[in-house]
């Protein structure tokens, strides 16, 4: 299994990067990852103030994928995601929404024991690992890690855990896939702007798919199937992922279109996956049943 070391990163995802380490499709691949700080907050009273900025939201990688081309589609499996032993959390005036409350900052650091987060001495939180970071790089520029668009990037979609699929897209030959930010545990929205921000390594298997039939990035899994899309906005967000949904159903599953529409007001679960980055992000999310009812797999 190729190993991804988390001293190498990047903090844009971008078509200049150089690869990392290089693969194939259908292989195993380990990234080691820093928290979203890089490991520079190693005690309650570090301060924002103090951080070296260039450093945050470090994603490892890029890794290129020999084979992938521009138009294809990178079928990223989630296999494990193990983590480190401790998390951190903050919060600050001016960071997210519940910064527009704070009048202080405050950061928590909180041990990972036995498959639990201690938040404080009455409250322990069962870990739900997922990967806030992963995308390709884009066609024609760079874009920071710290934020979402269309390649994937900052998404910080609670769902992408293991034994779930994203679905990326390929711009640039080798599709240039990096991951980091880890988090192991955080609310939809995460609206302190941090989750459980923790380091570990994310095992998964990459695939090269010619071709696009789906609305990318798109995410599946063990029960459910959904869209994700990130606009300026919230309102844009939501509007944005309901009608690629839609279209998705439609075009690609064939679901005659108001049907489409019906069903996602029906059985569909708009949720916002994050409301602080400077990008917003939202998914739709619909039962995967239902899907295979209308005999539609995934490839």
């Amino acid at each position: 299994m190729l190993i991804i070391k988390r001293d190498t990163v990047v903090y844009a995802m971008s078509p200049d990067n150089v690869p990392a380490a290089h693969a194939r499709s259908g292989d195993t691949l380990c990234f080691e990852t820093l928290d979203c700080f890089g490991g520079q907050i190693t005690k309650p009273t570090d301060r924002m103030g103090q951080l070296d900025w260039s450093r945050i939201n470090p994603a490892t990688g890029p890794v290129c994928v020999e084979g992938a081309r521009p138009g294809d589609t990178l079928k990223v499996e989630i296999l494990n995601i193990d983590l480190a032993a401790q998390a951190v959390i903050l919060e600050a005036p001016d960071n997210g929404i519940t910064g527009l409350a704070a009048t202080e900052e405050q950061i928590k650091l909180m041990p990972v024991v036995d498959g639990k987060v201690i938040f404080n001495e009455k409250i322990a939180l069962p870990i739900c690992p997922m990967i806030g970071v992963i995308g390709t790089a884009p066609a024609d520029k760079a874009v920071s890690t710290g934020s979402p668009e269309a390649h994937g990037g900052n998404m910080d979609c609670k769902r992408i855990g293991a034994g779930s699929t994203l679905y990326l897209p390929v711009n640039v030959p080798g599709a240039l896939l990096a991951m980091g930010d880890l988090h192991a545990v955080m609310g939809d929205g995460e609206v302190c702007v941090c989750g459980a921000e923790i380091g570990g390594a994310v095992t998964v298997r990459v695939t090269v798919l010619p071709g696009q039939s789906l609305p990318l990035p798109f995410l599946v899994t063990r029960t459910a199937a959904m869209a994700l899309y990130s606009a300026e906005g919230l309102d844009a967000a939501a509007e944005g992922v309901t009608l690629r949904m839609r279209q998705f159903l439609h075009e690609t599953v064939g679901l005659p279109a108001h049907e489409a529409g019906m069903l996602l007001s029906l059985a569909g679960e708009l949720c916002i996956c994050q409301a602080v980055d400077p990008n917003k992000t939202c998914r739709m999310e619909l039962p995967l049943a239902l899907l295979h009812n209308c005999g539609y797999v995934f490839p």
